[in-house]
This record gives structure tokens, C-alpha cells and sequence, in this order.
């Protein structure tokens, strides 16, 4: 069951302009004067955001213990960056889910809420969290390595136990809780053309008819949660699908990907969604002229990495969803100073796999960025290497609403 805890500036890129519109960002008892290449002022009526915090652990209450005291330095680490940043609407990606809302209730209390270096405290009000497949035993040999062992490759989606690489979606406004939709048992066969694997040396489908009628599209789960805005709402669209790579010639997990991407192209287009279906029965995708974000790791990159049939292109590459917008970082760049595509990357194993995207109808961007302080920024080490916050950095966009009475 899910849980409810409840003027404009010209668009520019590169990274000369990025150093003159991210501004420098006074926080008490902190030096942030040379920290313009990491820490926006908001010029927007809202900031949004995903941010991979990689608080995934070997065991179902190990998140919850180490969110107890206070004192992980990690973790410290992640709520100092959520705080800099300051986003009014928040997709956390591998945060272990716990039925009831309990770790969420203690990153909030013991991290969010306590000035971390003198950063100002943040309360995020409205949650957001559900089940989703990673560790959730399928009853076959789902890999086929021989061996039926119900977690990991086995499990409906990669983990070691149910809720492992979990979400939690925070914000500073209400979430109409009556129209949340959510798909984590949606069948990858429901979907038309769907990219099903089939066994290299055989020929034959990879997933047997008794496989495929229990096996989710999702590896975690795809959510709709809508935001009131005052009057109008937003929605986010979240999801985290699996890594393209860790399979074979198959490429069962390169194709999964690609097609939980799809899912997101169809959904927001109404005629091409008639054969989507939520975890309530209820058919059908987003009503045509809402408002929406897509956000989160969808683990694909439009130049790099072993994508499948270049997946994130349908969304960057839609009508429906401003995906020329590219979100860079100085500190990016600097750490792959070879490579001219680094300036977008959003991870420290170099590819640009989190996303905010924003709908081309309701709202206009004003500016984004990916969080990743310069070796000389005084932030640097909240990222200075993976051990230090995560593998992964925030990225943000703030968005202007266009003040339309919306329902949808």
C-alpha cells in the first residue's frame, strides 16, 4: 500500500554561461563565496529535482538504523546538498522503502531539520512512497543461471530483499492524494511491441508464457503523483529503471530499460495510451494539456553507455517535453576534462543517466544545473569522491507555472 505523509532570465548553455547564472549563495556560518558553480539562487517559482542519494543497504533495516542517530557522515553529506539546493519538490532514487514511512520520517528529523555546516534546514511536509519490485521473490530462474533463488536476478526487479533501491518523492506543497496512480504490476507483455528478450542460441522467447504473466514492466515501479500548485496541478511522472547492462547476449536488462522509458512516451501521448492500466484497473494515461515533469535516474544517456536502441531519445527527442534542455555542471567538466560531453554528466562513473524534464505546455525553464562543486569550490567535498555523499549528483531545473486553472 502506498504512503501519503502529507522574472524571466534567458535560457543559455556552456560553460562560460552556466558560471554567470548559477550565483553565490550565502548560508550561515559558511564561506560560499566561490561557490557559484554550485549553488543556484532560485529564479523561479519552483525548483525541482532527482537526486540518486544511492541509501540502498545489504539488509531491509540497515537504512533504518543508520538513519536513527544522526551521525552517518554520508548522509550528513546528501541533507547538506538538499539543503544548498534548496528544490520545493524532491525524487529521492535508491532510498530502501519501509513500509509506514519511518526512514523518511528520520532523514527528515535527525538530517533535514539539523543545520548541517551551517546550511539552513528544509522541511518537506508531503511524501510520497510505495512499494516497488526490486527483491520481490518471482518463484523462477528468472536469469537463467540454473539457480532459483528469489532475489537479486531472480526477483521481480534487481535486489537482495523487497524495497531495496525504493523512492520517495518530497515536497513543500500538497499532493492530491486522490489521484495518485501507480504501476508497479503493470506486465511488460501488456505493453504493444514491447522489446521481450529472446535467447540468442535458441531463437526462442527468454521468458517462458508462466514468466512473462507474473513479470512487471517496472524494476522498481512508475508513479504519477500529482502536485497542487496553488490552483493548478503538476505532475510528477518518477520512476528508476534498471541499468541496460548486467545481462548477456539477450540483453533482457538493456531492453527492459528501453521499454520502462517507452512507458513514459506513451503515457503522456492519450491515444497511445489506451492499454496502460495502474495498480487500481483504472486504463489510460495522462489527460491531454496537463502539466507534468518526467524525473529521475533512468539509468540511459543519449551519448554514451550501452542503451538500448538509444531509449532516452524519446523523451529528449519529444514534442510533448522540452528535452533540449541540458542541465551542466563546471565540476563535470572538470572531471573528464577530455571528453566535450562531459559538461552534462550526472554520475561519477561519467554518463548523464537523472533527469528533470519538463512538459512544453505549462511551464517555461528559467535555468537547471547539476550539482558538482570544482575541486576549488568550498562544496567540493560533498561530492570529493563516491564514498563522500553518492555516485550519483542532484540535478535541478527551476520552472516558471504559466497560472492556468487546471484539474487535470
Amino acid at each position: 500500500m502506498a504512503t501519503l505523509l502529507s522574472t524571466a532570465r534567458p535560457l543559455c548553455s556552456g560553460l562560460a554561461c552556466l558560471l554567470t547564472t548559477l550565483s553565490a549563495y550565502a548560508a550561515p556560518q559558511a564561506d560560499l563565496s566561490n561557490a557559484q558553480d554550485s549553488v543556484p539562487s532560485k529564479q523561479s517559482e519552483l525548483r525541482i529535482a532527482t537526486f540518486n542519494v544511492a541509501l540502498n543497504r545489504d539488509e531491509p533495516e540497515a537504512l533504518l538504523n543508520e538513519l536513527q542517530d544522526g551521525d552517518s557522515v554520508p548522509i550528513q553529506y546528501i541533507a547538506e546538498i538538499i539543503q544548498r539546493v534548496r528544490p520545493d519538490i524532491l525524487l529521492l532514487n535508491e532510498f530502501d522503502y519501509v513500509a509506514g514511512g519511518e526512514a523518511v520520517d528520520l532523514l527528515q528529523q535527525n538530517y533535514l531539520q539539523v543545520s548541517q555546516h551551517g546550511a539552513q534546514t528544509i522541511d518537506y511536509p508531503h511524501r510520497f512512497l510505495a512499494p516497488v519490485n526490486t527483491g520481490q521473490a518471482s518463484s523462477f530462474d528468472l536469469d537463467k543461471d540454473g539457480e532459483k533463488t528469489d532475489t537479486e536476478g531472480d526477483a521481480l526487479g534487481y535486489g537482495d530483499f523487497p524495497g531495496q533501491y525504493g523512492m520517495v518523492l518530497l515536497s513543500r506543497y500538497p499532493i492530491a492524494t486522490d489521484k495518485v496512480r501507480t504501476f508497479q504490476h503493470f506486465l511488460w507483455r501488456d505493453m504493444p511491441d514491447a522489446l521481450l528478450p529472446t535467447d540468442p542460441d535458441t531463437g526462442k522467447a527468454w521468458y517462458s508464457d508462466a514468466e512473462l504473466a507474473i513479470l512487471p514492466l517496472s524494476s522498481k515501479s512508475h508513479w504519477d503523483v500529482p502536485i497542487q500548485y496553488p490552483s493548478q496541478r503538476l505532475h510528477m511522472l518518477a520512476s528508476h529503471p534498471t541499468p541496460p547492462v548486467f545481462d548477456g547476449a539477450e540483453d533482457r536488462n538493456g531492453r527492459r530499460n528501453h521499454d520502462e522509458i517507452r512507458f513514459w512516451k506513451d503515457y503522456i501521448a492519450p491515444q497511445a495510451a489506451t492499454y496502460i492500466y495502474d495498480d487500481t484497473g483504472k486504463y489510460g494515461g495522462l489527460a491531454a494539456g496537463a502539466t507534468f515533469v518526467v524525473l529521475g535516474d533512468l539509468n540511459a544517456s543519449p551519448t554514451e553507455g550501452d542503451s538500448t536502441n538509444n531509449a532516452i531519445a524519446q523523451l529528449l527527442d519529444n514534442q510533448a517535453l522540452q528535452g533540449s534542455f541540458t542541465p551542466q555542471s563546471v565540476g563535470a567538466a572538470e572531471h573528464s576534462p577530455d571528453n566535450p560531453l562531459a559538461i552534462a554528466q550526472t554520475a561519477s562513473w561519467r554518463m548523464r543517466a537523472d533527469y528533470v524534464i519538463p512538459s512544453s505546455t505549462g511551464l517555461k525553464i528559467q535555468q537547471g544545473g547539476v550539482f558538482w562543486p570544482s575541486q576549488t569550490d568550498p562544496l567540493h567535498y560533498l561530492i570529493a569522491d563516491k564514498d563522500s555523499s553518492s555516485d550519483h549528483r542532484l540535478v535541478w531545473v527551476d520552472v516558471d507555472m504559466d497560472n492556468r486553472d487546471s484539474e487535470q
